[in-house]
């Protein structure tokens, strides 16, 4: 971890864009992450997270990496390796964490191995789509169908109806070999904003349609935010003690939110936890931090300084 003072010497490089399902919103979370360097006095400029990007780190003699990454090849651990490779200090989670948190079905393992509650669920491979009989399912009707490894609920849908199955799972299949399909937990939606190894708060999300949907998240007015979470005090304590504990129990660092469902009373199924949560104007984390007096720009700054490399070299013999 370096200074502010060491930091503002360093040529900053902000990562954006990319190349998975959540480019659109990556790259308005970059800018406003770089706007936000920018007005602090860090030489900072963007970087486009493209094939070429190894190539684009060198051209631009970049020093520090603020990574504005979201979904594959961003956010689960490719472009941290990447980053290691050429000892670049990066913000967020390291090579595994980022990995861990990507992939649901790995990361479910691990959180039921440690007691941690999630719902009910199964894994499909596309290989098995066409033998699939939704009357072996284990748990009943509703359903949600969702990719393994994607965020912002990009190809996941609700299912209340067996004759629906097949063109969810088709959608769910648009996105890798391997889906999830889960147990639709009725209750509210609570998200918990992890900064520093910190619980900031909890805020819940009201969504104005079926579910808060990609569309949901990045559209004014489909969703409302209740920040803090209305909810009793041991139980707003419990979503806090949950959100903390699946940031450790991946290794992850920086800022995270950790994602999940609150069903009264006081019961909490986590749902997947974001290692590169959005930095736009709608997005969650932001508005916890607001809530307790950080600034965009200061969470922004503090993100930064936590930038380092998570991998030390092993001394060459």
């Amino acid at each position: 971890m370096k200074s502010k003072e060491e930091l503002k010497r360093k040529r900053i490089g902000v990562l954006l864009g990319g190349m998975s399902a959540e480019r659109e919103v990556s790259l308005e979370s970059g800018k406003a992450i770089l706007d936000a360097l920018l007005a602090l006095g860090y030489d900072a400029c963007p970087v486009e997270a493209d094939e070429q990007l190894a190539q684009r780190l060198i051209e631009k003699k970049i020093e520090v990496a603020f990574i504005g990454l979201h979904g594959r090849l961003g956010e689960d651990g490719a472009v941290q390796g990447l980053l290691e490779m050429m000892r670049i200090p990066y913000t967020g989670s390291g090579v595994l964490a980022s990995a861990l948190g990507m992939n649901k079905i790995v990361s479910r393992k691990l959180f039921m191995l440690h007691g941690v509650p999630v719902p009910p669920h199964i894994v499909l491979q596309k290989a098995e789509k066409e033998v699939f009989d939704a009357a072996k399912l284990p748990f009943p009707l509703p359903i949600v169908v969702k990719p393994s490894q994607e965020g912002s609920s990009v190809g996941v849908s609700i299912v209340s109806e067996a004759s629906q199955i097949p063109a969810a799972m088709n959608r769910a299949f648009e996105y890798g070999l391997e889906i999830l399909v889960e147990e639709y937990i009725p209750g509210r939606e609570i998200a918990v904003g992890i900064l520093e190894d910190v619980a900031l708060g909890a805020i819940e999300i009201v969504p104005k349609v079926q579910f808060y949907s990609y569309q949901a998240k990045y559209t004014d007015g489909l969703a409302e935010h209740i920040l803090p979470a209305p909810l009793p005090p041991e139980d707003y304590n419990q979503a806090l003690d949950l959100g903390l504990t699946a940031h450790r129990l991946l290794g992850c660092e920086g800022a995270t939110r950790v994602d999940m469902r609150y069903k009264e009373p006081g019961q909490f199924f986590l749902l997947e936890v974001n290692s590169l949560p959005g930095m736009t104007r709608l997005s969650l984390l932001p508005e916890i931090a607001r809530g307790v007096g950080i600034d965009f720009p200061g969470l922004v700054e503090r993100i930064l300084l936590g930038a380092r490399l998570k991998i030390p070299l092993s001394p060459r013999g």
